[in-house]
């Protein structure tokens, strides 16, 4: 990676400030890559190669049952990165879920040999590494305690929420939806027209649009996730 290209740093606060020398030195061992929509960038079973940072786009980190149901344990955004790879780097491990992008991304792939000298010589780059370990459990804390107590209508509610605050119309299938949600596409399908039958949402194919937030907020107050 060239000069030029290390402005990419700028995206993640935290690594941009830290000047330790082993850290700048891993910088330059970089490589930007570009990913299509739908692209599988890692697969369960497949050893990590690169510590991968997101600059633009999103990646769906996924998990499939061994009777195919699939889940969403998380979502890799803009300044973010992956959890499950640091843990695999970490462990020497091989992926134990599957990394795929639901957008355009753009990604920085640091080499597992610079990333694993630059933890062990720069202070800087492993707190910030602790610091995502950390972030990562909480999240999955999180995602655990929704699937095993939250009631899927109100999981539902919450997840259109979300993403409608970012786009309304919101653009997914209902299969992509129940793989959000980890349980059946029949079971989305059928929650999906109740709400519209209720006319809190309007179904078009291949999107949703939120027509009463206060329904569904109301919804989320009954049992708050």
């Amino acid at each position: 990676m060239s000069d030029s290209n290390l402005i990419w740093t700028e995206n993640f606060p935290a690594l941009h400030a830290i000047t330790d020398p082993a850290w700048l030195q891993c910088v330059t061992q970089a490589q930007l890559k570009v990913y299509g929509p739908g692209t599988v960038i890692f697969s369960a079973g497949q050893p990590c190669t690169h510590y991968p940072l997101v600059i633009d786009g999103i990646a769906n980190v996924q998990k499939i049952s061994e009777d195919g149901h699939e889940i969403t344990l998380y979502h890799i955004q803009p300044g973010h990165n992956c959890e499950l790879t640091t843990a695999c780097l970490l462990a020497g491990e091989c992926y134990q879920a599957s990394g795929i992008t639901s957008t355009r991304v753009r990604v920085v792939l640091i080499p597992k040999k610079a990333f694993l000298t630059a933890l062990s010589d720069s202070d800087q780059f492993r707190k910030y590494i602790y610091s995502t370990i950390n972030n990562g459990m909480n999240e999955l804390a999180e995602l655990v305690e929704t699937v095993a107590f939250g009631p899927m209508d109100q999981r539902l509610a919450h997840y259109l929420l979300d993403a409608a605050s970012h786009q309304n119309p919101i653009h997914i299938t209902h299969h992509d939806l129940a793989i959000e949600l980890g349980t059946a596409r029949e079971v989305v399908s059928r929650l999906l027209k109740t709400f519209e039958h209720l006319g809190w949402i309007k179904i078009k194919r291949g999107q949703i649009e939120i027509l009463d937030h206060q329904q569904l907020e109301t919804l989320l107050k009954q049992h708050p996730l």
